[in-house]
């Protein structure tokens, strides 16, 4: 079993965690991962760009100028594309729906594959906990500083808290709003090129932007029982 080590908030090692080589040994192909990423970054967009043709444009109908007997070209109306104020042509519609639909083993096999990519990197490091008693930015920049990893783009990932409803032999598991890491998120939120994720949350494009990963033991501990 691989193992990393653990940090506190202040930077100072406290222990270790072990990693199954499950987690590590999987080798998936370059054209999957490229497929999820596309279809995440699909799936984010609106559609919603709209622009007015020459029919939808509120303007007045009347000719420019009279057709003949000037020497110009005729013109039939000031809605044309050609004036100011004029319909677009050929412009952005809103579209159908273009969602694409991304299966759920694909989806694990490229989270879990990327963030295999990073462990193998050492990319990945563990910090004891978020917990903080108020904001405060300099927590969290000192934490940086101490490893070495201040002015890259950092992923922080935390636990999230569920309730289980047993429903005969069947349980049920659901995320529960929680404010454990509160203040955690407002000491971090001024830092440049920081972002902060639940662990159940992440999504294969935040893990391939992100040069590094900081983190909980406990939402490592999530990844591994839900990616395997």
């Amino acid at each position: 079993m691989a193992s990393l080590k653990k940090y506190s908030l202040e930077g100072k090692e406290v222990g270790t965690v072990e990693i199954s080589d499950d987690f590590l040994d999987i080798d998936v192909s370059g054209q999957m991962i490229k497929d999820y990423i596309i279809a995440l970054r699909a799936n984010a967009r609106q559609w919603s760009a709209n622009t007015k043709g020459r029919s939808e444009v509120n303007h007045t109908t009347k000719k420019p100028h009279p057709q003949k007997g000037g020497g110009r070209a005729r013109q039939g109306s000031l809605a044309a594309p050609q004036y100011k104020g004029g319909g677009r042509v050929f412009g952005p519609k809103p579209k159908f729906d273009q969602h694409v639909k991304i299966n759920k083993k694909q989806r694990k096999l490229a989270i879990r594959y990327l963030i295999a990519d990073k462990l193998r990197n050492e990319n990945v490091i563990v910090i004891e906990s978020t917990e903080v008693e108020s904001p405060k930015t300099k927590a969290v920049t000192g934490f940086l500083n101490a490893k070495e990893v201040t002015g890259r783009r950092i992923l922080f990932v935390g636990e999230g808290q569920y309730a289980e409803i047993e429903i005969g032999d069947y349980v049920e598991q659901f995320s529960a709003p929680t404010e454990q890491h509160h203040n955690f998120m407002k000491s971090m939120r001024n830092i440049p090129k920081t972002q902060f994720a639940l662990a159940a949350n992440v999504n294969g494009y935040d893990l391939a932007l992100a040069n590094q990963i900081v983190i909980t033991e406990k939402a490592l501990q999530e990844w591994e029982a839900w990616l395997l």
